[in-house]
């Protein structure tokens, strides 16, 4: 990021499509086009990995697997895995506007097991057999997506169960116990390994679309895995875990002004004496597979490498725990050793300390500027533009925060009447009132400014993606196909544009998509 850009926030589930949730098919290129019409130069995705109970992109059953839901049911028609009748047949949810993740669950496996057993007799037509079969598509994988696929068999096996309540054999791993799994659930863990190959193939192409229109990807990972997850089940020994595979410790926060009993995330802790042994080489991989994915990578709780917070496990709140050292600038050194130059933004919000700030100055990395967060506390709040250095990322919000305008309406009179003082806007209609924010994001010294597309269509908190500790609303809303008119888009390249975020040399004339089949 050494120049001036800006950029659009649009998780994947969020694009429009036929069949239920957005995916890798033709209105998420049709949306990087946009993108490019926009004058934009990035597209911020959030994370792309295995969703599980909560629906959250942050709670992943691998932190080296992509989500299924992701895979374009069209590109299997076209490639004569899956009928047309079969995919209009199935319900999916009616509301083009929400996410109906119970039918998505229910629904989509089946029709992905359909695709991949065609897709077994297409091989086996083609003159291999069931051995050769699983060994292409073991190939086809790196390692720590394969014991994914091996998790997801079984838990699959197990009822759906994580792996803290499977029969102990396997849950510790004994080696009896693997042979005994691998044999009795192959067909399954093929099916598995078949999801993907086809979804690292369909983002692959995806990916490469954008990169060659100048769109880069922005990504996210948690620094944490779930505790109902691959990496926690095949690598025990990373985290701080007993002899029969169940935490000591876990992960949250402190209490503080808004929430007296702190959060209790539930996250395995890892056992960073372990990782500074091995040369942090769990990470190493973690980052050479998130840079295979994305061009930029957000690293989520950035403050948990300086310092993280230990919760005993078992407790009901996240009160009795206590602050222990994290590896610090250790991990990073070791990061650039092995890769260069990473692009990678640290999400350095929430209580930091001095130490933090420290961390985050010696990587190098870009911290975040939050504008909804910025218009209280008076002129010294770090979040107002004029404290801003360049190397930051600026955002109206985050898949977090309400949206612009739920935000603007819900402020509080002394808060408002500060931030329409710093914009001067009292004139300004309530229903254009996010396009002044945007702009002020846009304006800024920061080197790059990524929006909502939310804020870009002035929605309301109807629109919000996710609001912290709830479940049951979150990560369900769905863009429009016609929510970005050209109206818009020309609106957006035009604020781009006077704000130096278009490089000079960006050409008006994309060359035609040509979507590649499977």
């Amino acid at each position: 990021m050494e120049k001036r850009g800006c950029g659009m926030l649009l998780p994947v589930a969020s694009l429009p499509s036929k069949y239920g949730i957005g995916a890798f098919s033709k209105e998420a290129y049709e949306f990087v086009d946009k993108l490019v019409k926009a004058g934009q130069q990035y597209w911020q995705i959030l994370p792309l990995g295995p969703t599980g109970y909560g629906d959250s992109p942050y709670q992943a059953f691998g932190a080296f697997a992509g989500n299924p839901y992701f895979i374009d049911l069209e590109q299997l028609i076209e490639a004569g895995l899956l009928t047309e009748e079969e995919c209009q047949m199935v319900d999916f949810g009616s509301d083009d506007r929400d996410i109906d993740y119970g039918k998505i669950y229910e629904n989509r496996f089946p029709l992905l097991k359909k695709a991949f057993l065609r897709w077994e007799e297409q091989q086996k037509k083609a003159g291999l057999d069931e051995k050769e079969i699983r060994k292409y598509l073991k190939k086809q994988l790196r390692a720590e997506t394969r014991d994914y696929c091996f998790y997801m068999a079984l838990k699959n096996q197990f009822g759906g169960k994580s792996f803290s309540e499977w029969d102990k054999d396997i849950r510790t791993r004994e080696d009896d116990a693997l042979k005994h799994y691998k044999k009795e659930l192959g067909e399954e863990i093929a099916f598995y390994e078949f999801q993907q190959m086809i979804f690292e193939k369909q983002w692959k192409a995806l990916k490469t679309y954008a990169n060659e229109r100048g769109i880069r990807i922005i990504g996210d990972i948690p620094i944490y895995v779930a505790s109902d997850s691959a990496d926690s089940w095949a690598h025990p020994e990373l985290f701080q875990f007993d002899e029969d595979c169940r935490p000591t410790a876990v992960a949250g926060c402190p209490p503080d002004a808004f929430s007296a009993t702190g959060q209790l995330w539930g996250n395995p802790l890892y056992r960073w004496d372990y990782h500074k042994k091995t040369g942090y080489s769990w990470w190493m991989d973690r980052m050479e597979y998130s840079f295979e994915l994305y061009d930029v990578v957000r690293v989520d709780h950035f403050r948990g490498f300086d310092a993280y917070y230990s919760i005993p496990a078992g407790s009901k709140t996240a009160e009795f725990g206590h602050w222990e050292d994290g590896p610090g600038y250790d991990l990073f050194k070791k990061m650039k050793e092995r890769f260069g130059t990473l692009d990678i933004i640290a999400e350095d919000l929430g209580f930091l300390t001095p130490s933090v700030f420290k961390l985050v100055e010696k990587t190098g990395f870009p911290g975040m500027k939050v504008l909804e967060f910025a218009f209280d506390g008076g002129p010294g709040n770090q979040y107002l533009p004029h404290h801003y250095e360049k190397n930051c990322v600026v955002y109206t919000g985050t898949h977090d925060n309400m949206t612009l305008q739920g935000w603007y309406h819900e402020l509080n009179p002394e808060t408002k009447k500060f931030a329409v003082n710093y914009l001067g806007n009292e004139r300004i209609p309530q229903g254009e009132i996010h396009w002044d924010y945007i702009r002020l994001a846009l304006a800024s010294t920061a080197r790059l400014a990524v929006i909502p597309v939310q804020d870009y269509l002035g929605l309301g908190n109807r629109a919000r993606i996710n609001e912290p500790s709830t479940l049951g609303k979150n990560w369900r809303w769905r863009m429009k196909t016609g929510d970005l008119t050209e109206e818009i888009l020309e609106r957006c390249r035009q604020m781009a544009e006077q704000y130096s975020r278009v490089p000079e040399d960006k050409q008006e004339d994309e060359p035609e998509k040509d979507l590649e089949k499977m």
